[in-house]
């Protein structure tokens, strides 16, 4: 009987002391004074064992002791099996900094370091410049005309964005910019994401770029030369990184720089000669002045005795000898300004490279310093914008829209996806918006920005694909009132550009992670590179009380042993502690990868993202958590909160059974799941009840579809250029006339209407003969049934519409003599 309470003593203890990770003393007092309650009261061998087992804590976690004979041997292992780190990887593991995040990897995130970033709302200059200008950019946009008609913004449209200073949200108001913030660019970004082509038109010269490279880098003269005239649109700018050979892999650039001499204007100038094929430039057809990236060589030694100088950024005016530029690419979807540039021995002096020539070679560091931010902000922004537009789509046609004489908002296979695109609007507004209020508050989060990049792209993915589901015949018939299908056809451009998804997945998140974020890692990595044995001796000794911490957290907080500590309660702690429990199985599969796959883990590309979708599932529903605290709650928002959590949770769940599924040693894999997850997973996918209510209010004049909306376009332009606006006057008519149609269809079932009134207009007018309703209704009923076929219909062309070339036209109706004769088709 002792040796059982002895035997379970050790272990809870233990238990306490790994989960708080309180280090080798305390584990040394658990195993001693239970080893010698155990010889000395009638168990001896249990007490010998746990003697010894002391003696082993001691040893290896006694600092004093293991320095002599443990420590070294430790680090020679070590110098062999860690993973190389070149210095391009180690720029990118350094850029940025490490928030939330570098919580979610410790195993113990501190719900209040999240909670502290307070929120400040917008400025009262970005919430009018979001209400008008916005606004009105948005109404001068016809989306057929600019997808298929001219290829482009209109010229008014153009002057309009340069005029009010679109192009320099993020320069600073002493340059002339709007010095807007990160939460402002974003919410400026979703706005205009009412139409594809003008979103990313203002998107891209705000995100990577010269304006944002010039702030950070550029020299003083550099700055006051271009920052006033990219404000004001009097520089239009493009970026040129990728290329035929240089996609994701923009590290492998080709494209080379010579230090020479050349005479200009009478005169030896050093500078460089530039050769280089850059391809899927966005506003490079129109660009006045071109940012490059290319690898800089000096075999003359002009500037010092190295010749490789490394990857260099240059600004050079578009007229400058040797640039061809101004061909177009022709993207899917949107007719954005996109295209190549090539450039044969273009000539440029030295002070053309941004930063002048101190900032020769560092132009990787510079690259992946402001991609980060960008990458958070334009795409992601641009992502949530389309969500929230098309879930209003969606919600106000389903609900409009009636088939076996009910709204088709009310049948199940339509409000399964409408629950859906709700949970992932909000989602991805939560997230883009709590990421920009880190950003504004200083942090320059690099992980995050591969996780909202990929995660929220391909959230918009799945909500273009339901809203088409949703919408039918409507959104697969081309024309000025489709809404949908132009946007829809453009998605893959989110997708791939930026660090396509595929790649962000597979390798960014969790592979960039894994160093950056760790509490250890870099770290150990550091003390290799140091050959500091102390500095190892620190952090790996740190590293090992996390594993054993992380394990007996995941554990007993898989058994129900316990609550994480959370500084709120509400519907929202069950999750706050639940991502505390995942965190820390998290965190021990992590080391559990590198130190069973060590350098091998790289190429496991699939396992990297897995371990990148755990992270990323958390991170997004702590983003979700941090603005369910943060903002005022609206009547039926509880419900979002329950079904967007769960889908979170739910999908991380499935990504750890996976990686236990596929870690190439099966045992260790088995190992962690049980550690992990001791009693099986917690979350199953949101339930039908909960999605049956997001769908009713989503589809209906709500306080949460308006929410969901907010900072939409949706004033109404009397065209059908906003159907958003049209959609949400029929919605706040639509009660009434839902009484209406229930009186008159009551009435035709029961045979008192005519046989021959089969749609809504015709039982209108018989139910007003019959004295069923007033002629006010009746009126009415009549204007809003005609918006409502407004809505429904889709257009039509004419035979030849389609036809560039009208010679080659067939004319499928000629009788066979006509045709033996060849005579030619008369169109009309």
């Amino acid at each position: 009987m002792l040796t059982l309470l002895l035997i379970v003593l050790a272990i809870v203890g233990l238990l306490i002391v790994m989960r708080r990770e309180a280090g080798a003393t305390p584990a040394l007092a658990v195993l001693g004074v239970l080893g010698l309650v155990g010889v000395l009261f009638g168990a001896p061998i249990i007490g010998v064992l746990l003697l010894i087992g002391a003696a082993v804590v001691a040893a290896a976690g006694l600092p004093a002791l293991r320095s002599k004979w443990l420590t070294p041997r430790l680090f020679a292992v070590f110098k062999k099996v860690a993973p190389k780190v070149s210095a391009t990887e180690r720029t990118a593991l350094e850029a940025g900094s490490v928030s939330w995040d570098g919580e979610l990897f410790s195993g113990k995130p501190q719900w209040n370091k999240l909670l502290d970033f307070k929120d400040e709302g917008l400025r009262e200059d970005e919430q009018a410049f979001i209400d008008n200008q916005c606004a009105k950019a948005a109404g001068m946009c016809n989306a057929w005309d600019i997808a298929k008609e001219r290829a482009d913004l209109p010229q008014e449209l153009w002057d309009f964005l340069k005029k009010e200073g679109f192009f320099g949200m993020i320069i600073p108001k002493e340059y002339g910019g709007l010095g807007f913030s990160a939460k402002a660019q974003s919410t400026v970004l979703q706005k205009l994401s009412a139409n594809e082509t003008l979103m990313v038109t203002v998107g891209v010269p705000n995100s990577l770029g010269p304006g944002e490279l010039l702030l950070k880098y550029g020299t003083q003269e550099q700055k006051d030369h271009y920052l006033p005239r990219l404000a004001d649109g009097r520089e239009i700018p493009c970026f040129g990184l990728t290329g035929p050979r240089a996609g994701s892999d923009a590290t492998s650039l080709p494209d080379t720089g010579v230090v020479c001499k050349q005479m200009v204007n009478g005169e030896e100038v050093v500078g460089v000669r530039l050769n280089f094929e850059k391809r899927w430039i966005t506003l490079a057809p129109i660009a006045t002045v071109v940012g490059l990236a290319f690898r800089l060589f000096d075999p003359e030694k002009l500037l010092g005795d190295e010749e490789d100088r490394g990857i260099t950024l240059a600004l050079i005016p578009r007229d400058t000898d040797g640039m061809d530029i101004g061909r177009r690419h022709h993207p899917i979807g949107s007719p954005f300004m996109n295209g190549p540039i090539k450039g044969n021995d273009v000539f440029v002096p030295l002070d053309t490279i941004i930063g002048g020539p101190d900032m020769i070679g560092q132009g990787w560091r510079m690259l992946v310093e402001c991609l980060s931010i960008g990458r958070c902000i334009t795409l992601p922004s641009g992502a949530t914008g389309t969500a929230r537009y098309a879930l209003g789509w969606s919600g106000g046609f389903t609900r409009v829209r009636r088939q076996f004489n009910v709204p088709v908002a009310e049948m199940e296979g339509v409000q399964e996806p409408l629950a859906r695109m709700a949970s992932l609007a909000y989602i991805s507004a939560a997230t883009v918006y709590q990421t920009a209020n880190l950003i504004d508050h200083g942090e320059k989060p690099a992980v995050p920005s591969a996780i909202l990049k990929s995660q929220l792209t391909e959230f918009q993915r799945v909500l273009l694909s339901d809203a088409m589901d949703v919408h039918g015949g409507k959104a697969v018939t081309l024309g000025p009132r489709n809404y949908l299908g132009i946007g829809y056809s453009a998605n893959p451009v989110a997708i791939t550009v930026e660090g396509a998804n595929i790649m962000t997945r597979n390798l960014m998140i969790f592979g960039q992670g894994a160093i950056r974020c760790h509490p250890y890692v870099l770290d150990e990595l550091a003390a290799k590179d140091a050959n500091d044995i102390k500095a190892f001796d620190k952090a790996f000794f740190g590293h090992a009380g996390l594993i054993f911490g992380n394990a007996a957290r995941a554990f007993t907080l898989g058994l129900g042993l316990g609550k994480s500590s959370v500084p709120f309660d509400g519907p929202a702690a069950i999750y706050a502690q639940d991502i505390a429990r995942l965190s820390a199985g998290f965190g021990l599969c992590a080391d559990a990868a590198m130190a069973s796959l060590g350098s091998e883990l790289k190429k496991r590309e699939m396992l990297s993202a897995r371990l990148g979708d755990v992270l990323s599932n958390l991170y997004l529903a702590s983003m979700v958590l941090k603005q369910w605290q943060a903002g005022d709650k609206v009547e039926g928002e509880e419900a979002l909160l329950h079904y967007s959590c769960r889908f979170l949770l739910h999908r991380a769940e499935q990504a750890f059974v996976e990686i236990f599924d596929n870690l190439p040693n099966r045992a260790l894999g088995k190992v962690l799941n049980a550690v992990t997850m001791p009693t099986g997973r917690r979350w199953d996918k949101p339930s039908d009840d909960l999605a049956r209510d997001i769908a009713q209010r989503v589809s209906s004049h709500s306080a949460l579809r308006t929410k969901l909306l907010a900072n939409t376009w949706d004033q109404d332009d009397g065209t059908e250029r906003n159907p958003l606006a049209r959609y949400n006057a029929l919605l706040a008519e639509y009660e009434r006339a839902e009484k209406i149609y229930r009186t008159v269809n009551k009435a035709y079932a029961k045979g008192e209407l005519p046989q021959t009134a089969l749609h809504p207009e015709a039982r209108v007018e018989a139910g007003l003969e019959k004295g069923l309703i007033s002629e006010e209704d009746a009126q009415f009923m009549r204007t809003f049934e005609a918006e409502v076929l407004e809505m429904l219909t889709v257009d039509d062309f004419a035979y030849d519409a389609f036809a560039t070339d009208k010679s080659t036209l067939i004319d499928h109706n000629a009788t066979p003599a006509a045709k033996a004769t060849g005579e030619e088709m008369s169109v009309k």
